[in-house]
């Protein structure tokens, strides 16, 4: 893959740090790839984010919404005893889980509805809810309007 070098912009812009930052990220070739996740569309304005987090307890994994940023954390899981028949007591790592954090740009107006844990996969419903006041609406055309009176003479005087 091709590498861009982005220094000189960097010397020579104000303000675009955050979007040359965005871009060194995407054609990095060492993106994290753990925990894999998959995002799905569930509907028009609905969207699910699903995260493996095998061998991951429900109180090892935390979900903060913060502004437009979505960050899943989880630490690492503590040594678990196993009992065997030939040793009574050991420890060993309960699977090859390793701490992670994994953060996720949401657009505006999207929010986070809820999450469950289930068979080993983290779900994280989004849904995109805009309010009415940014909503694209439609004004209707009149046939005929009617000129706006002018209550006193000042139009007149700006225009001699």
């Amino acid at each position: 893959m091709r590498s861009y070098d982005l220094t000189p912009f960097y010397r020579s812009t104000v303000g675009f740090d955050r979007l040359f930052s965005l871009l060194d990220q995407a054609t990095a070739d060492g993106s994290p790839g753990y925990p894999p996740y998959n995002i799905e569309r569930t509907g028009e304005n609905a969207y699910r984010i699903s995260v493996a987090v095998s061998g991951f307890a429900q109180g090892e994994l935390s979900i903060v919404a913060k502004e437009n940023t979505l960050t899943i954390k989880a630490r690492n899981p503590p040594m678990r005893p196993m009992r065997t028949a030939t040793r009574p007591k050991c420890c060993i790592a309960a699977s090859p889980a390793r701490a992670f954090e994994r953060a996720f740009q949401l657009a505006d107006f999207v929010q986070v509805k809820n999450a469950s844990l289930e068979n080993g996969l983290l779900h994280v419903d989004l849904v995109r809810e805009i309010p009415e006041a940014k909503k694209p609406r439609s004004i209707p055309i009149a046939a005929t309007v009617q000129a706006p009176q002018v209550v006193d003479g000042s139009a007149e005087k700006a225009a001699a």
